[in-house]
């Protein structure tokens, strides 16, 4: 049976416009934000969402969302596998099994096991099927997150292919959930695979352990968009990107996603920019958003210990007037079930899984609070994560701190990137760009 299904491209009348991962997080750790920051946000804000897409505010937000962002999109696109039937699906490598207790949605899941320290290969017949203009997600649960990369490997009749990766999981075990993911392509052959004469779909679970386990279930299908995109993302707030990485910005009219640590704001520490400064890019084009304490929320166990930080720090960012205090960026990119559960009270989108090689995500289909990223440390690396989001109308976040930090490529490179942006078919987005298309695709 044929699935080829109409493409819509409504963004662009919508929007009107593991080896780097430990070092991917910054090296200082502080105990907490400010001394500030619980109190009632309702007489300094307003709540104004655009009334065509949910939760997009107008102005400095309201300290709670108004619906949670991971349920109301928990399922977007068009179901292409609930795994409830096994049948068509074979493992030619590792070990998988219908799973009833651990569940997505609907009757079972895929559950799949390494032998020991091999990988895992499952596959299925894609024949009849038209993937021509469609991007894939799908809901992902790991006990074992560390040094995993999950593949969905598409082969035509020819066997030309292309791969769609999910290249590094941060998620912190043992307080593990469901989460859904929508990578990008990462790689394809020589020879374009030809999309409505297909052969198979492969899940790959590559990994560096002694053991894989991993859950997969709700496969859902998305329409591809008409070009591709990238986020510029800035930690810390540090001086080296106010000094010079934003008159190159300003040069090219590029905006940038900026995630300061409060308490280096309020410390007004050497290297770190002031409010006054935050707030000038916030006029130039730049979006603020929520980084807040600068420690790890996942070792956190107690649930209101980590609701009063994710909503402190919050709280911050709105009695300052950050208009993108919506958005969140985890510190260390740490994160698990409960802290998700408690950031989505207050934050709409964010992330991330990152990795230090390309990881990007599609547009319309990520789980709007664990998208993925790449650390903007290699010149070539983030070029080719570029490349990518325009040969394939995905998105590619790109992550730096400081120049002469290591987990950012030098001033020199940096500029020669955002030539490279400027020359490529991409658009620069922000968070709410990004969020527009998420949340008016369901």
């Amino acid at each position: 049976m044929s699935r080829k299904r109409a493409t819509r491209r409504r963004f662009l009348a919508l929007s009107g416009a593991a080896g780097l991962t430990g070092m991917a997080g910054c090296a200082e750790q502080i105990k907490s934000a400010t001394g500030q920051g619980n109190g009632d946000s309702s007489n300094e804000t307003t709540d104004g969402s655009d009334g065509s897409v949910p939760g997009l505010a107008d102005g400095v937000p309201s300290l709670e969302t108004e619906f949670n962002s991971r349920e109301q999109f928990r399922q977007p696109g068009d179901s292409f596998d609930d795994f409830n039937d096994l049948e068509p699906w074979t493992v030619e490598q590792g070990s998988g099994e219908a799973d009833t207790d651990v569940v997505f949605d609907g009757e079972q899941s895929l559950k799949l096991q390494s032998n020991n320290g091999e990988n895992i290969f499952a596959q299925r017949s894609l024949s009849g099927e038209d993937m021509t203009d469609t991007d894939l997600s799908f809901a992902i649960r790991t006990t074992t997150p560390q040094s995993i990369t999950i593949n969905l490997r598409i082969v035509d009749r020819f066997g030309s292919s292309k791969t769609y990766s999910l290249r590094e999981i941060t998620y912190r075990s043992p307080d593990i959930g469901w989460f859904r993911s929508s990578p990008g392509v990462y790689q394809q052959s020589g020879q374009e695979p030809t999309l409505d004469h297909l052969d198979r779909l492969e899940i790959q679970v590559l990994h560096s352990m002694s053991e894989a386990e991993v859950w997969i279930d709700d496969l859902r299908t998305h329409e591809t968009p008409d070009q591709g995109y990238v986020m510029l993302s800035w930690d810390d707030g540090m001086l080296d990107y106010y000094e010079k990485a934003a008159p190159l910005h300003d040069e090219y009219g590029f905006q940038s996603v900026q995630a300061p640590i409060p308490r280096w704001v309020e410390q007004g520490g050497e290297g770190t920019m002031s409010r006054s400064e935050l707030t000038e890019r916030q006029e130039a084009g730049d979006q603020i958003v929520v980084h807040g304490t600068h420690e790890g929320i996942a070792p956190l166990e107690d649930e209101s210990e980590i609701e009063a930080r994710i909503k402190g720090d919050k709280q911050w960012y709105i009695n300052n007037g950050f208009e993108g205090a919506n958005y969140i960026v985890y510190p260390h990119n740490s994160y698990d079930k409960t802290s998700l559960e408690q950031t989505a009270k207050y934050h709409y989108c964010g992330g991330f899984n990152q990795a230090g090689d390309v990881n990007t995500t599609n547009v319309y289909g990520f789980d709007p609070l664990a998208l993925p990223r790449t650390i903007g440390n290699d010149l070539e690396i983030s070029k080719r994560c570029v490349d990518l989001a325009a040969q394939h109308n995905q998105c590619t976040i790109l992550n730096f701190h400081a120049f002469d930090a290591n987990n950012t490529m030098p001033e020199g490179d940096y500029e020669t990137l955002l030539e490279h942006i400027d020359s490529s078919d991409v658009e620069v987005i922000t968070f709410d760009d990004l969020w527009k298309m998420r949340a008016s695709n369901e």
